[in-house]
């Protein structure tokens, strides 16, 4: 019994590069997409000086609002003329004494309403604050 080697499968001498050009066409969207980040770096150098003076950081005012609409600058309950009074009087002492520009820091309960929180929000905006910093709590199990 002699085995057969009469067959149509003749070995491949060509090589296949649809593999290769798919590879390619990745790597080169890659480039495009990483490319513009990468350009945007520009390296200097910067100068050196001395330490400057040691600024000690104003306090930040702290402005509260309960879930029924109340406004509390602090622990005292305030109305939103008066806010916008004393947060001007507060910006203009800092001006006078060459304090670091006022922080205000707004503590608001999830149950106010949004057109509540914008009316604090512009209380603070005419009476000159330009820092204004939302207090919000960390979620349970983060840090």
């Amino acid at each position: 019994m002699a085995i057969r080697q009469d067959s149509d499968f003749l070995p491949m001498s060509e090589i296949n590069v649809t593999p290769l050009v798919d590879v390619m066409l990745v790597l080169l969207v890659i480039f495009m997409l990483t490319a513009p980040f990468i350009l945007q770096a520009v390296k200097v150098h910067l100068p050196e000086t001395s330490p400057l003076a040691v600024h000690k950081p104003a306090p930040a005012l702290i402005v509260s609002v309960t879930p029924d609409g109340h406004v509390f600058l602090g622990r005292d309950a305030i109305e939103l003329p008066a806010l916008e009074a004393r947060l001007k009087a507060e910006v203009q002492r800092g001006e006078k004494t060459g304090a670091e520009e006022l922080v205000l820091q707004l503590r608001a309960d999830t149950g106010v309403s949004y057109g509540r929180i914008t009316e604090v929000m512009a209380s603070a905006s005419r009476a000159g604050v330009s820092r204004l910093t939302f207090i919000t709590a960390a979620l349970p199990g983060k840090k």
